[in-house]
């Protein structure tokens, strides 16, 4: 006879049972025990940050129709079209031919439309091949909230030791996520979270563990920065704490530790990190943002007030770009020129409003010398580019981008032959400009020259492809080169807090965010200003609650299920000054123009958010002790944190 067992719905509770969806990681450098034992000074203490809910504007949704020859066609909201084919296509005990997926636009994914869109993309079809009529699946927002898997929450165990500075000596950290029922996305969030715990620091000797929980929730998934943030924030508060409990300044501390451009230049996976300019970025965001006197003008404002705390934070980001997964790191992209000279380009990637279609375009523009209206982006197709990736890890125009052009120069190449055997010269000579093409000092428009060429049968179509460079992963060993290159960043913010209510508000916000050579700067500081916007909610305003493990039927059921409930930022939590630049330097790597990614990495640009507020309950208590102030710092969580500061007196 079955019997129930109490469900396991937190990290702490499946790590006691031992319960995990993928087996346990482990990365360590030089031996980090006898690190710690030798240190003049240890801290040991336990952090926990919540996971978010992606709240896409735009439900999961797919909409299937039988075709002919027994055929299904897909039209479905989703980052990755051709996982959707694979598992529709498994679904249907059909093969992948005949499963056909479109995507022209998400409202919204967020990580959210990775990998679980297939549930809904599946059950439709299936559906749709029963009934053998159109079938359309798409959820009400509650049944979202109670079906998909979200960001994972993360517990950890710190333990550092330091010197009299502030100098990290030593680190060993457990992490253990609430992965939910089954792995998904669980294993390979975790091994971007251990590889990001260094963040912007070097760590001479660490041990990291990492232990995805089995939990009786839903099934966690991919969310904006992918484990990225969940290692970085559990660095930055043990520096932030040495630094509290040595009296110092946060900032003075967290430059101590940083990795250095000649030496101390090793991540613990042993990745050369040999584009660094977070020296650069920190010192520029410190002068312009007048971060020194602000300080001062903090604390002065803090004595002289009782009962509302300022607070003041400076924090850095080093993002790695790549799928930790090697063979994921490839795309390919379809440009046809037609011969009125308007050109149609299909790629692999997904558009989710992040602007991957405006980019790709400008890139066969600017091959083809043509203005941007001259070049249309259709909707991603498996029937038109096969066997992609998905639209995440922040590599959709490094990917995507690299492909198209190759498709275009392709055309260019033949284009120029053309005209050179026509005209005279050599195709090196002939050039692309304004909508015209120069030869033998003469210019044509593109369109009557694109004529000509097929006339003369040149084709004026072709495909591209890219496969990153110099990407290598032991994932037993945890060792190698997973990510191409590092996107670099960091922020100030300065807070207001009432220390009878616990809430609290943003007066201003300074970024400086590595973009290499933006392709499109306006794109670039929307999804800058859109990242830290969110990253904000997920450290302070978005709780998920689930109904405890009392015995009664509704254990493990989650009750912040709507908008009613669970609390996403809106235009009131903006500051009132928000100040976002672009740090503009080439990438050292060959990435498309020498751009960087911008979609992820500003995700980790609100911590200096929450260890402003950290730094504002710290002032209530006269900076005699650390705050216990947990992630996301509700108005709850920070007044429970000031008691506790308080009580410390």
């Amino acid at each position: 006879r079955a019997r129930a067992l109490p469900p396991i719905l937190t990290p702490q509770a499946a790590h006691a049972a031992q319960q995990y969806v993928v087996p346990p990681m482990h990365l360590s450098r030089g031996d980090a025990r006898a690190a710690l034992a030798a240190a003049p000074h240890r801290l040991k203490t336990t952090f926990d940050v919540g996971g978010q809910e992606q709240f896409y504007l735009e439900g999961q949704i797919s909409y299937a129709v039988p075709v002919e020859d027994g055929g299904m066609k897909v039209w479905c909201s989703t980052q990755h079209p051709s996982e959707m084919q694979h598992l529709v296509a498994h679904a249907l005990h059909r093969p992948a031919h005949a499963v056909q997926v479109e995507c022209r636009r998400m409202g919204g994914g967020f990580g959210g439309k990775e990998s679980q869109s297939a549930l809904f993309a599946c059950v439709a079809a299936v559906a749709a091949t029963r009934l053998r009529r159109p079938v359309k699946l798409r959820v009400d927002r509650d049944d979202d909230f109670l079906i998909t898997g979200r960001r994972h929450c993360f517990h950890y165990e710190l333990e550092v030791g330091h010197d009299d500075e502030g100098r990290i000596l030593g680190a060993e950290v457990t992490m253990v996520s609430r992965a939910g029922h089954s792995a998904d996305l669980s294993g390979p969030v975790m091994t971007r979270a251990l590889c990001h715990f260094d963040n912007a620091y070097w760590l001479p000797h660490v041990a990291m563990h990492g232990f995805s929980g089995r939990t009786n929730t839903q099934s966690n998934t991919a969310f904006r920065g992918f484990g990225g943030p969940q290692g970085a924030i559990a660095i930055e508060s043990a520096i932030d704490s040495v630094a509290r409990r040595l009296g110092k300044d946060p900032l003075a501390v967290r430059r101590l530790n940083f990795y250095g451009t000649g030496e101390r230049n090793v991540t613990p996976y042993g990745q050369v990190i040999a584009d660094n300019i977070i020296h650069e970025i920190v010192d520029e965001l410190e002068d312009t943002s007048d971060y020194a006197a602000r300080r001062v003008a903090v604390a002065r404002f803090n004595a002289d007030s009782p009962v509302l705390k300022k607070g003041i934070a400076l924090t850095p980001l080093k993002f790695g770009i790549s799928f930790n997964v090697v063979h994921l790191n490839q795309a390919g992209a379809l440009v046809h020129v037609y011969t009125d000279g308007s050109v149609l380009v299909n790629h692999g990637g997904t558009e989710m409003g992040q602007g991957l279609n405006t980019k790709v375009a400008q890139v066969v523009a600017h091959e083809l010398g043509l203005p941007l209206a001259a070049v249309r982006c259709t909707a991603t197709d498996t029937q038109k580019v096969a066997n992609t990736s998905a639209t995440a890890a922040s590599t959709g125009s490094d990917l995507n981008g690299k492909a198209a052009q190759h498709a275009a120069r392709q055309i260019r190449d033949r284009i120029a032959a053309f005209v050179a055997g026509q005209w005279g010269g050599v195709p090196e000579q002939v050039a692309f400009a304004n909508g015209q093409v120069f030869a033998a000092g003469r210019g044509w428009p593109f369109a009557e020259i694109v004529a000509l060429a097929y006339l003369a049968r040149v084709q004026l179509w072709s495909d591209g492809f890219y496969a990153t460079p110099g990407l290598s992963w032991d994932k037993q060993r945890m060792q190698g080169n997973p990510f191409y290159y590092f996107a670099y960043g960091a922020a100030v913010s300065e807070v207001l807090v009432d220390t009878l209510t616990g809430e609290w508000k943003l007066l201003r916000a300074d970024m400086l965010q590595d973009a290499g050579t933006s392709l499109n700067p306006a794109l670039d500081i929307g999804q800058i200003e859109g990242a830290f916007i969110q990253g904000m909610g997920w450290l302070t305003l978005e709780e998920l609650q689930w109904h405890p493990a009392d015995g009664s039927p509704k254990a493990g059921l989650l009750t912040t299920h709507a908008p009613s409930t669970y609390k996403i930022p809106t235009a009131n939590d903006t500051p009132d000054e928000f100040h976002t630049k672009l740090f503009q330097r080439p990438n050292t790597q060959d990435s498309i123009h020498r751009s960087k990614a911008v979609g992820e990495p500003p995700l980790l640009l609100p911590f200096s958010v929450f260890f402003a507020i950290r730094d504002a309950v710290s002032a209530a208590g006269g900076h005699r002790t650390d705050p216990p102030l947990q992630a996301p710092a509700t108005p709850e969580a920070i007044l429970r944190a000031i008691t506790a500061v308080q009580s410390d007196r």
